[in-house]
């Protein structure tokens, strides 16, 4: 819609008026490069994208919806009346982007603050008065499909509950009323100061990312600094210290040192101490960081490799008075291991027949692109990781292998291929269809294999686009197993755009946009878009799927199918699904984790048909109550199949037990040991799948027909 857009009447109309005063309001205004990435981002989507969208009035309304979304998803912030007021803008903000004039977002911005200032205002002040836990009264805590709030009366009990259930929680949790209270009080003034240190840069990216997934679900826009840990996840290094931090109360606070970077050599640091300002080289002042963002923190800490940086320290456990001291650390390259492949072997199958195991576990399909462009032989990469862990295992003489893709959410469609070329001979991995209907066939055409025994893949809902493609293909080649849930339903590809490369910016200035150019296909024709990679084996889903997959988007491609490409499967499974079903069947019906894992999906789908809870306290007790008997039956179960006496099972209990805290809140030391314990948890999962392997094995080996049609392969793979 091309008129004069009269946004200066929304920003200076009267705001409906609050019942608690709020503190002064942020002012945050677009810059002039914002602008400028916002129009060449608009010619970019509306001309390159695979499902090229015009930016019109329509689209304008998909982005005003989006945006609103994005800021109060569940409508506890906003007035219908605000809503009414912004409606101007429904279909200017086309013309906001193309004119360079983005003011309307960021005065709608504003007003989400002040909202969160009146309402985080009102829950501080309810505090004070306390609550009647007698009332029989139920809170909806999810309001994603109902109406805004009408009056300031009915936001107000809104939150009225939501305090009310906060306290209930800790109440329950044998909080008293003094604790109860100091708890909440700094939880909400911590949310409002949070909000009061937003950046108009954050603004940006919420309303830019507003217009990319009004489009389609995986196009998006990366400023500068997110552009920055997007390349840093790829190539799996950064230049810093070598520390993990995480914002508690006003200071940010080392929570990991990473072996053998700076922080960890220095020997002055360690875990919990706080960080109360940055200076960039021993002679330089320092600056004061003491309640600033995380990311802010981090921006200053990370820099050159072979520059100085010091911190000031404020030691863990020590009082807000005590000494600092002063750290000097120079910057090094840091390597992100634990997000890398790694391996581990799992004995499994009877004692007579055991069988080893390998498994591999891929967080993602990473690549250090610019080394590679640079012509470093030693590049990082997920398949030359992954060819290297193959070759230990197969000196470590293990069966099978087992690739562990849970919650691996893609990354390079390069690596996809060449990790899959590590489990066949040559021949085509995947096919791209570009939004001219052009087809391309990616093949790998190193001829050998990595690996050429039985393989497994286990895949969970959060396994998306290059795992789904390398899924896809053993599952097409016949080579492997495809064991777990139904994958996420990715099917699309997307490439990066550099807008300060464009824009011939010398420094990150306007960041980067990344968009959906094509739709892979299987080599079988059809594509994973929206279905996903079903499995061979199912076991039992955790996922959301209503809510999470590609499934859940409301704008999302739909599944379709190309002509197949020309391959030759290199084995079959079939003959052996029914055995290795039955085998699995029996084998989980006595496993008492398998079984206590079938009992929470089964409670967990019954919880999300929920959308409201008690208030009641009696009530509240009863389910606690209930909750309770159940897991200690079943930890009592537990400890007589394993033949110990129980005595364990209280303490189990209580760390399963709701505390009504939210994260931040807890002890440093207490989220670290709840970490620690997490990872020592019997997986149940991976340990079926891999025992759905050992049994694959020994079909194999038992059965000659079946083993000549699954042939080993000959020949190596040079990597």
């Amino acid at each position: 819609m091309k008129r004069n857009i009269p946004w200066i009447l929304l920003a200076l109309a009267t705001a409906v008026q609050a019942a608690t005063p709020a503190p002064a309001p942020i002012t945050l205004q677009p810059d002039e490069t914002q602008a400028e990435a916002a129009a060449v981002s608009a010619r970019l989507l509306s001309r390159y994208h695979y499902e090229a969208v015009p930016l019109d009035d329509r689209m304008s309304e998909k982005i005003f919806d989006r945006y609103l979304k994005s800021l109060d998803p569940e409508r506890v912030f906003f007035l219908q009346a605000d809503i009414d007021q912004f409606s101007v803008a429904r279909t200017l903000l086309d013309d906001a982007i193309a004119g360079q004039q983005l003011d309307m977002p960021f005065t709608i911005y504003t007003r989400y603050v002040e909202r969160v200032q009146e309402r985080l205002g009102l829950a501080r002040k309810l505090l004070e008065k306390g609550f009647d836990f007698e009332l029989d009264e139920q809170y909806r805590y999810v309001r994603t499909d109902l109406p805004w709030a009408a009056t300031q009366a009915e936001i107000d009990d809104i939150w009225r509950k939501r305090v009310k259930n906060d306290w209930l929680r800790l109440k329950l949790a044998d909080k008293d009323e003094k604790e109860i209270r100091a708890t909440l009080d700094r939880r909400y003034e911590t949310a409002l100061a949070r909000s009061l240190r937003a950046k108009s840069s954050d603004v940006f990216q919420v309303f830019m990312n507003a217009y990319a997934a009004s489009i389609e679900p995986h196009t998006s826009y990366l400023g500068p600094r997110a552009s920055e840990d997007f390349a840093i996840s790829m190539k799996l290094s950064l230049v810093g210290i070598g520390a993990v931090l995480q914002e508690r109360d006003d200071y940010v606070t080392i929570r990991e040192l990473v072996a053998g970077g700076p922080a960890s050599r220095s020997e002055r640091l360690a875990v919990g101490d706080r960080i109360a300002g940055v200076a960039q080289g021993e002679n330089a002042p320092f600056v004061d960081v003491v309640g600033w963002r995380v990311d802010d923190v981090v921006g200053m800490i990370r820099g050159e490799k072979g520059t100085t940086v010091v911190l000031d320290i404020l030691p863990a456990d020590a009082g807000p008075d005590a000494e600092h001291k002063q750290v000097v650390m120079v910057r090094d390259t840091i390597t992100l291991e634990k997000q890398a492949a790694s391996k581990t072997i799992l004995d499994v199958g009877n004692t007579d027949a055991r069988k080893r195991v390998g498994v591999i576990t891929l967080p993602t399909f990473y690549q250090d692109v610019g080394a590679r462009r640079n012509g470093d032989d030693n590049y990082r990469s997920a398949s030359r990781d992954v060819a290297r862990l193959l070759s230990e295992l197969k000196a470590e003489s293990v069966d099978a292998v087992l690739l562990d893709l849970r919650n691996n959410g893609g990354g390079s469609l390069d690596e996809a291929i060449a990790l899959t070329g590590l489990f066949i001979h040559t021949g085509p991995v995947v096919q791209q269809r570009n939004a001219q209907g052009q087809i391309r066939v990616e093949s790998d055409m190193i001829p050998g294999q990595a690996w050429d025994g039985p393989l497994g893949v286990l895949i969970n809902r959060a396994s998306a686009s290059a795992s789904e493609i390398f899924a896809a293909a053993v599952q097409d080649y016949g080579r492997g197993l495809i064991i777990g849930e139904q994958s996420f339903g990715k099917g699309t590809v997307q490439t990066l755009l550099d807008l300060d490369e464009m824009a011939a910016s010398r420094t990150p200035t306007y960041g980067e946009l990344k968009m959906t150019v094509a739709q892979f296909f299987r080599v079988s024709g059809g594509t994973t878009q929206l279905k996903g990679v079903t499995p061979d084996i199912a076991l039992p889903s955790l996922a959301d799927k209503e809510n999470f997959g590609e499934s859940s988007y409301d704008n999302a491609l739909p599944w379709t199918q190309v002509q197949p490409a020309t391959f030759t499967p290199e084995g079959q499974f079939e003959e052996l699904l029914p055995a290795l079903t039955l085998r699995h069947a029996a084998r989980v019906t006595s496993d008492i984790g398998y079984r206590n894992l079938e009992e929470d999906v089964a409670e967990l789908n019954t919880l999300r048909k929920r959308n409201e809870i008690s208030l009641n306290e009696v009530e509240r007790r009863r389910e606690r109550s209930m909750q309770e008997a159940r897991l200690k039956a079943r930890e009592l179960a537990r400890a007589a199949a394993a033949g110990d006496s129980g005595e364990a099972a209280p303490a189990a209990i209580a760390a399963l037990r709701d505390d009504g805290l939210i994260a931040g809140e807890r002890s440093l030391r207490a989220e670290l040991d709840a970490e620690k314990s997490g990872k020592n948890r019997r997986d149940v999962l991976l340990d079926e799948a891999s025992a759905i392997l050992g049994d694959m094995v020994e079909l194999l080996q038992s059965e000659t027909g079946l083993a000549s049609r699954n042939p080993p392969a000959s020949g190596a793979r040079v990597n």
